[in-house]
């Protein structure tokens, strides 16, 4: 009889949702059909009927790129070009001169050369502004510039570059580079291994898998994995990261999504290394995306320890589809969630402020869920450590200093006035911070800070209202006191900014290796995570 009233009053219930699905749905094909053929009519008639030649290429990827910049920052459009560029970073292999680069106006700048890699033996520093590539000169091309440092391996390109203000050449030979998702491991002591986790492309497990194995091999009782400016990649690659400390069979990440067909359950799948060897996380504000899933799902499962400080909040999931032309769309299909149940997106890019800024999850409207073990954690922005450590979490001026390259200008400055320190470890003494602050102003370099943006802003509106004239007196004086705030703030951290700049100082002489060594013996956040793996039983009062 229970069979019978099922058939009779849930298969109808479940008709009448499949007819309001087709209903919806046709509605929605409706409108999305009635919209495109009004953007392409006005594409054509803009083409066809404006008074001065359009590019439709260019007028098309402005349209496109408008459009998705109204949703979140990781929907992105990708041309041929750029297709390559994501397959680089998925598989942490290409052809090119093997250094960290960026634009900045006319010029590429070198942040970092990777050891042994071409622009190394070119010998091109950190530092050094590329001014010409072969026949190109930068300041003529407003396309990607590092396109034209790729190609075929073995091509040999010409450079003219600046440095300390004089114009060189050099020739560099294009080669494979290989980008590590592991890019240092080691014992620190006689008991703790220490990996660094720094992409999660698709090598990752198999590079984090031989440095665990390696360091057990070579005696390493407890592990210290670093997931410390780590901005995430592939998501399987997360998941079989985890496989390697838990059993086969475990839930580490859920999927959902409004589309049926997004919503997955990643399970390990495998059998694991090691199942009780102590573990510690180290994260902080730019350990995003897969690494905050590691993270998460370890701590949300109690096999890990988290140090450091609040994770960045990115619990969005990205796919790449292919488009017409050789081109892709990256759009954001689903939520993830931790074994848990959380989530812990920061931003919420559908609710804006005023500015069109995405609004950051308030901390009091944080929802708490239960680990494994019974253990409070909460969701919406990012992934809190158990044990926080107000040393890793960046002031303010710090992040500016980075972010205006105010240290990498002083430290390229410095390298040449030092240019014999080699393996020396420097002492960044009282001396070297007054200059560090004495090139700051001598270079006028802007810290552009919030606030100082906001200044100068209103002085172009006074300018363009042109009223500026009635406030200039008031505007210096109050540009004059944020700038004696900022001086302030540089004295306040400067115990931190020190530290920076010595990070940066020794990247300079002795790659990213001499600095990940340097970190083993002299790094807080490692030295805590070493104490805490060093004493079982603080180590399980934390895990139970």
């Amino acid at each position: 009889m229970l069979n019978y009233f099922k058939k009779r009053y849930i298969i109808p219930v479940v008709a009448s949702g499949f007819l309001f699905f087709a209903a919806s749905f046709k509605d929605d094909f409706f409108e999305i059909a009635k919209q495109i053929e009004i953007f392409t009519t006005i594409f054509k008639t803009i083409n066809q009927n404006y008074v001065d030649e359009v590019n439709p290429a260019e007028l098309m990827d402005k349209a496109i790129k408008s459009m998705l910049a109204d949703l979140d920052p990781y929907t992105n459009y990708f041309n041929e070009q750029d297709v390559v560029k994501f397959k680089i970073n998925n598989t942490g292999e290409y052809t090119g001169i093997g250094a960290m680069i960026t634009r900045k106006e006319d010029k590429l700048i070198i942040k970092e050369p990777y050891k042994g890699f071409p622009a190394d033996k070119a010998g091109l520093k950190a530092g050094d502004a590329i001014i010409q590539i072969g026949d190109v000169m930068l300041s003529d091309f407003k396309d990607d510039a590092s396109q034209l440092l790729k190609g075929a391996k073995n091509t040999k390109v010409d450079l003219k570059y600046i440095r300390q203000g004089k114009t060189l050449t050099t020739q560099i030979i294009l080669d494979e580079v290989e980008i590590k998702a592991v890019p240092y491991f080691a014992k620190i002591d006689d008991k703790t291994g220490y990996i660094v986790l720094s992409a999660f492309n698709s090598k990752t497990t198999k590079e984090t898998k031989e440095a665990l194995e390696k360091l057990k091999a070579d005696g390493a009782q407890r592990i210290i994995l670093d997931l410390r400016g780590n901005p995430g990649g592939l998501l399987n690659e997360a998941v079989n990261v985890c496989n390697l400390f838990v059993p086969k069979g475990e839930v580490i990440v859920t999927t959902k999504s409004k589309n049926p067909k997004y919503n997955t359950t990643y399970k390990t799948t495998k059998d694991p290394v090691d199942l009780e060897i102590p573990l510690a996380i180290i994260v902080d504000g730019k350990s995003a995306s897969a690494s905050e899933i590691v993270s998460g799902a370890l701590q949300d499962l109690d096999r890990a320890v988290i140090v450091g400080c609040r994770s960045f909040g990115k619990g969005l999931v990205q796919r790449p589809i292919d488009m017409t032309y050789g081109t892709q769309l990256k759009v954001t299909i689903s939520r993830y969630y931790t074994p848990a149940g959380r989530c812990i997106q920061a931003l919420d890019y559908w609710h804006k402020d005023k500015d069109g800024k995405a609004v950051r999850t308030d901390a009091s409207k944080y929802n708490a869920f239960k680990t494994k073990k019974g253990r409070t954690v909460y969701d919406g922005g990012g992934i809190q450590p158990d044990v926080e450590l107000a040393d890793s979490k960046l002031s303010s001026i710090a992040e500016v200093l980075q972010k205006n390259d105010g240290i990498f200008n002083y430290v390229t400055y410095y390298y040449y006035k030092n240019p014999n320190l080699g393996d020396k470890i420097p002492t960044v003494t009282d001396a070297d911070y007054a200059d560090f602050k004495a090139y700051l102003k001598k270079e006028k370099i802007s810290f552009d800070t919030e606030t100082e943006l906001a200044l100068k802003n209103t002085l172009e509106k006074a300018k363009k209202e042109k009223i500026d004239e009635t406030i200039t007196v008031q505007y210096d004086q109050l540009m004059a006191a944020l700038q004696k705030s900022e001086e302030a703030l540089l004295d306040k951290n400067q115990k931190e900014i020190k530290k920076l700049i010595l990070d940066e100082i020794i990247k300079r002489y002795q790659y990213k290796e001499g600095l990940y060594l340097y970190y083993t013996k002299n790094n807080s956040e490692i030295a805590k995570a070493n104490a805490i793996l060093a004493n079982p039983a603080e180590y399980n009062k934390i895990l139970q």
